[in-house]
């Protein structure tokens, strides 16, 4: 699974799809505060990125390859 919650901590991992934009999307809204740890993250679809940009959690740990950090960065 390349979304999964512990805690107050949403883990975004490996090749994170279209299809996980929602699985995000309901963890941050039923864990209101969490943070996400996206160091794990090879591949990131525009979905994700978009729910992540939309609800602005805070990130607690970039992805490794520069050009995904900088989709998910904060402005």
């Amino acid at each position: 699974m390349t979304v999964r919650r512990e805690g107050q901590t949403v883990f975004l991992e490996g090749r994170c799809t279209a299809e996980d934009a929602e699985t995000l999307l309901v963890a941050l809204r039923d864990e209101p505060g969490a943070e996400v740890d996206a160091s794990a993250v090879t591949r990131l679809h525009l979905a994700v990125a978009q729910i992540l940009l939309a609800l602005r959690p805070h990130i607690c740990s970039m992805p490794q390859n520069p050009i995904l950090a900088d989709v998910i960065a904060p402005r």
